[in-house]
């Protein structure tokens, strides 16, 4: 079980840190994760990171979901001190979760986050150079 203090629990919580986070996918899982902290925190405090798990129908019944949700919450409380102060994590488990092992999902909630924490922006990842001020979006010189 995750501590109170690290639950997500709140609905605008979640809309953040899937709207304006990070996403890694992987076969099992898509992470979401927000680094920012909470602008309505006093300076001195740290906000703890919050997780979250959305699990929907198309991964199996009541009894599958619930399942996956109890086998999510320790991985995620492990790996919570690896995470930003302040982050949100919005852990959504994909179809084949429902029949996954521990071992298949430690392996891509590992390597969802691993990709997270170290990779920079989608942008930058794409390997292309900046653009040229000097140049119209075609291509073409002015």
């Amino acid at each position: 079980m995750l501590p109170t203090e690290n639950r997500l629990r709140r609905r605008e919580d979640f809309a953040t840190a899937v709207r304006r986070g990070r996403r890694a996918g992987r076969p099992l899982l898509v992470v979401h994760l927000r680094s920012q902290t909470d602008p309505h925190v006093s300076e001195g405090e740290v906000p703890p990171t919050r997780a979250g798990f959305v699990v929907s129908k198309a991964v199996g019944n009541a009894v599958v979901r619930n399942r996956v949700k109890r086998r999510l919450r320790p991985l995620m409380r492990e790996r919570l001190c690896k995470l930003p102060a302040g982050s949100l994590v919005v852990v959504r488990a994909l179809p084949g979760a429902g029949e996954a092992d521990h071992a298949q999902l430690v392996r891509d909630l590992d390597a969802a986050l691993r990709k997270l924490l170290k990779g920079s922006p989608r942008s930058a990842d794409s390997g292309d150079s900046p653009r040229d001020p000097g140049r119209e979006p075609g291509g073409r010189a002015p």
